[in-house]
Parts: C-alpha cells; sequence; structure tokens
C-alpha cells in the first residue's frame, strides 16, 4: 500500500474518528496492580459460560462450584490485540470448556481474577499466553528511507510497505542516567527511589509518591478512558504512525493505543498558541505541536496541556506549565530514536531529559483499540 499517495485513502477513516473522539476519550492498557493485588493469589477451575472478546481485555467467565454453591467468576487477560498476535482467537475457548486459572484477585474483593495461566482441563493445553514477539532486526541495518526531496521519511514512503513504530525499548519515564528499578507500568519496587526518578518539586513528589503507595489504582486512564497524552501514547506497544501531508506541511500522528485519536503536527511557521481551555487545532490532552527539521532530525516544541490526564506510565505529576521539546531521528529504517525535554516549572525544579528507540513494524496497520469497548 502507498503511504504518501494513501495519505488521503487513510484521512477518509482518520476523519470518521473524529466522531469518536467526542463520545469518549482514549486509554490503553491499564495498570495491572491498579486492579488486582499481586499478594493476593489464586486458583480457579471451573466451567466456562461466555467469552467477551473486546478492548482493553478480554474476559472470560466461567462458574465456579465450591460444595453446593456456584459463582460466576470474570477472568481478565490481556487486549483481543496481543491475544491475537500471539495466535489466539475469540473461539479458541467456548462455552462449556472446563478450565483452571491461575493468577490475582481483584481488590475491591468482587469475583475477578487476572488470568496468568489458563489450562483447558484434560488436555492440560495453556492457552492466551503471551509473549513478546518484536519483529527480527535486519543483521545490516537497512538505510534511512527518504523523498525525492532527500528528507528524512518518518513512516513508509510512496511504494513502500505499510507500518507503524512500536515496541518502545522504555515504557516509563525516567530521567537518563538514572537507574531506578520498576516494572513495565512504572511502579517501583522501592518507594524510597520516588524523589530520583525526575527533579521533583516537594508538592509533586507527595502526589507521585502517594499514586505510588496507591499502585496506580487513580490513573484516569483506567478509571474513566482518558487520554494518553504527554508522552505517554509513546510508551505502548500498540505503536503510532506518523503520516506526512507534504503538500500542506503538516504530519498527523495517529496513535494506536486509543480511540483512534490522533494529533496534527505543524511545520509551516506558525506561532506557539496552545491554550489549556483548548481550540480546534489543540485536544488537550496531546497538547499544540509546532515542528522543524534539525538537519536529519525532526523537533517538536509542545505545549498547551491540561491537568486532566497522566502524562505518562507511572503517575509521575504535572501542571498546566508542561511543555514538551520532542525530537525524533530515523537512524535506519527500522529504528526511531525519541528524546523528549520536559519543562514544567509547576512541578519540576529544573528542565530534564529522557530517552527511547521504537522499532519498526513492517507489514502491518496500526492496531484498532478502544478502550470502552467492554465498559458498556
Amino acid at each position: 500500500m502507498k503511504k504518501f499517495g494513501v495519505l488521503n485513502h487513510k484521512f477518509m477513516h482518520f476523519t470518521g474518528w473524529l466522531l469518536v473522539l467526542a463520545a469518549a476519550n482514549v486509554s490503553a492498557h491499564h495498570p495491572i496492580e491498579a486492579k488486582f493485588d499481586t499478594a493476593n493469589a489464586a486458583t480457579l477451575t471451573g466451567v466456562v459460560t461466555a467469552v467477551d472478546w473486546r478492548n482493553p481485555h478480554t474476559h472470560v467467565f466461567m462458574n465456579v462450584t465450591t460444595g453446593s454453591v456456584v459463582e460466576n467468576w470474570a477472568i481478565e487477560l490481556e487486549s483481543p490485540i496481543i491475544l491475537r498476535l500471539n495466535g489466539w482467537s475469540n473461539s479458541t475457548v467456548q462455552p462449556g470448556d472446563q478450565l483452571q486459572v491461575q493468577g490475582i484477585q481483584a481488590r475491591n474483593g468482587t469475583r475477578q481474577i487476572w488470568g496468568e495461566t489458563v489450562t483447558q482441563m484434560g488436555t492440560g493445553r495453556q492457552v492466551f499466553t503471551v509473549t513478546e514477539s518484536r519483529p527480527a532486526v535486519a543483521l545490516s541495518p537497512r538505510p534511512t528511507p527518504t523523498w525525492p526531496d532527500g528528507t528524512v521519511a518518518l513512516g513508509s514512503i510512496t511504494g513502500g510497505t505499510d507500518g507503524y513504530w512500536g515496541f518502545p525499548s522504555e515504557t516509563v519515564l525516567v530521567e537518563d542516567g538514572v537507574n531506578v528499578d520498576m516494572n513495565n507500568d512504572g511502579i517501583l519496587t522501592n518507594l524510597a527511589d520516588a524523589s530520583l526518578v525526575a527533579p521533583l518539586q516537594p508538592w509533586a513528589l507527595g502526589l507521585y509518591k502517594n499514586r505510588q503507595q496507591r499502585k496506580l489504582q487513580d490513573d484516569p486512564m483506567f478509571i474513566n478512558c482518558k487520554a494518553p497524552g504527554g508522552v505517554r501514547q509513546f510508551q505502548s506497544n500498540l505503536g503510532f504512525q506518523l503520516l506526512e501531508d507534504k503538500e500542506n506541511t503538516r504530519i498527523f500522528e495517529l496513535i494506536g493505543s486509543g480511540n483512534h485519536n490522533y494529533k496534527i503536527i505543524y511545520m509551516d511557521g506558525r506561532e506557539q498558541t496552545g491554550l489549556v481551555g483548548g481550540d480546534d487545532d489543540n485536544p488537550l490532552y496531546y497538547g499544540r505541536s509546532l515542528a522543524h527539521w534539525e538537519d536529519k532530525t525532526l523537533v517538536l516544541n509542545t505545549k498547551g496541556f491540561n491537568e486532566d490526564f497522566w502524562f505518562t506510565n507511572g503517575g509521575l505529576p504535572h501542571s498546566d506549565q508542561l511543555e514538551l521539546e520532542e525530537r525524533f531521528t530515523r537512524t535506519n529504517a527500522d529504528t526511531l530514536q525519541y528524546q523528549v525535554t520536559i519543562n514544567d516549572a509547576g512541578a519540576y525544579t529544573r528542565a530534564w531529559t529522557a530517552s527511547w528507540n521504537f522499532q519498526w513494524v513492517s507489514g502491518e496497520d496500526l492496531p484498532i483499540h478502544f478502550c470502552q469497548n467492554n465498559r458498556q
């Protein structure tokens, strides 16, 4: 499929996404420990009654019999997108199947369990297992693709193979050069390390610690499907695309970790007027981005964020003064370097920088993810 030639084709789909934005904001996977207690493990055996194969997470419902009491439990699993990538489908498990599930129970005491292992009784076959399968990397780096005018292509080029940027090398935001132990959702192993993560002001450090102590249960992306704004859309394996509209000197960033959400990056030299209250060009959660090229690096200035979302995994706070300098450098066909400098005098004592890489996922289009599919 042609990429630049397909901009209009994709834009027809993309304009339909605007209808979604008014009804629901974006979310990706919630942090597991926000909902489930790692200290409360359980093993359940029962009979499947239903399978809900919808984002943001698949659920299998099964009747569990204890003595003469039959109770229906919800087994929560990964997103259908990730399960499909691992070879599973909505027909893998059917009503009537007998399963044994090992996992961790919901913090609120309801009959819900995060399924760490799901085994079909009788056959002993494990189902819905997930392993990260990154695309193979070429033994010799492929050259960075360019447009006829010599500028770096941020995605695929005309006549090239479709794809998107995914598999970030980091899924958390930590100042470059700082070494702290945390999981992929950004939950610290040692709360005492909180002050090392970033140069937080005292109030922001206190709020960050509180969010950590509560295992990110207050995450608005988890509670209300709020958007993964700030840098958070760059911390998801669901990826993103950069579609260059050279005729109108702008770039569309399509965000895989939400309801087909997007932002526009302007390259026409307009004034930076990001407004916290929002305008037609500023979707609030993603800010207003202006960009220019510095040699082969795309440099963005992004501001105008509100405070109604978490701008990163792990719950680092921000204020409405947040301003990001983001730098994208495609070093070869399969690698995109990302560096962000956070400048927020409302929450941090100084500007600070973090960086990571993305891998090109060739031959695939951006996953379709809707946060509120099974929240009705």
